[in-house]
Parts: C-alpha cells; sequence; structure tokens
C-alpha cells in the first residue's frame, strides 16, 4: 500500500512539474558554457541541477536543416538545441561531453533519438561546442537545468 501511494505522488510531482510555467528559450542564442566548473564562461542558468542522467550522445544537422521539428519550431543546425524522447519541449540541459568536460547549453525542441543506446541528440552547433563533431557520438551528462512547459511553438 505504502508504495502504491509513493507512486502516486510521484506521477503527481511530475505531472505538477509539467503543468508549470518556464521561460522559453529557442536555442537561437550563443550558449557554449566551455568547460564545466570554470565559473568564467557565460550560461543561461545559475539555479540548481533539477536532474542528471549519462549516456551517448549523437548530433544531426543537414537532412533536417530548414525542416519542422517536433515542437513546431524550425530546425536550425546552428541554434543550441536538442532531441529527446521524454523531456517537455522548453526544457533547458547542460550537456557535458565527459571525454573532455566541455559543456553546451541546450534546449529541448525535437523529439529523437532514434538510434538505439543513445539519449540525446544535439544540433551541429551544440555539438560542435562539446568537441564531438569528429567522432559522431559522445559519452555525456546530461543535467536539467530548467524544465520546459512542453508547449509547440506555434501553439499547438
Amino acid at each position: 500500500m505504502k508504495s502504491v501511494y509513493l507512486l502516486a505522488l510521484l506521477a503527481l510531482s511530475f505531472y505538477l512539474i509539467g503543468c508549470s510555467a518556464a521561460e522559453r528559450f529557442t536555442g537561437s542564442g550563443p550558449s557554449p558554457s566551455g568547460t564545466s566548473g570554470s565559473g568564467s564562461a557565460p550560461t543561461r542558468f545559475s539555479g540548481k541541477v533539477l536532474l542528471t542522467v549519462e549516456g551517448t550522445a549523437s548530433y544531426y544537422s543537414y537532412g533536417f536543416d530548414g525542416k519542422k521539428t517536433a515542437s513546431g519550431e524550425i530546425f536550425d543546425k546552428n541554434a543550441y538545441t536538442a532531441a529527446h524522447r521524454e523531456f517537455p519541449f522548453g526544457t533547458l540541459l547542460r550537456v557535458t561531453n565527459l571525454d573532455n568536460d566541455k559543456s553546451v547549453e541546450v534546449t529541448v525542441n525535437d523529439r529523437g533519438p532514434f538510434a538505439k543506446g543513445r539519449i540525446i541528440d544535439l544540433s551541429e552547433a551544440a555539438a560542435r561546442a562539446i568537441g564531438m563533431i569528429q567522432t559522431g557520438t559522445a559519452s555525456v551528462r546530461i543535467e536539467v537545468l530548467k524544465w520546459g512547459n512542453n508547449q509547440y511553438q506555434n501553439g499547438n
């Protein structure tokens, strides 16, 4: 009985987080934050980390540039954006390449990745900022900085 109560409480918490208002980032401004922990690089967020996960990142660019994303935004390979299967649209993330400690802040505006074993797809600009263009994939740490509101840009 106690586990059912905890599960219901957890589900309610995620629901309320998803419904909360969030600042909208388009991902069009510069946001590479250099090496994590340096303290001197510009960032768009200075609050606490809400969730941390690790896994493999990949990136996408040319074949998708100029096409509509799942959020309704037009994909721009030069913007600091990302595709994630579950995080709400507008969620602000810090993605750190675990091989070189470079990090970048991105906004979730698409769904994916659809390749097995990958947890996030970055735009080309974000992948370049963390030094993963040559390898195509990288082991990363994803930190949720601010939950998005899961609203489509075009209001749908």
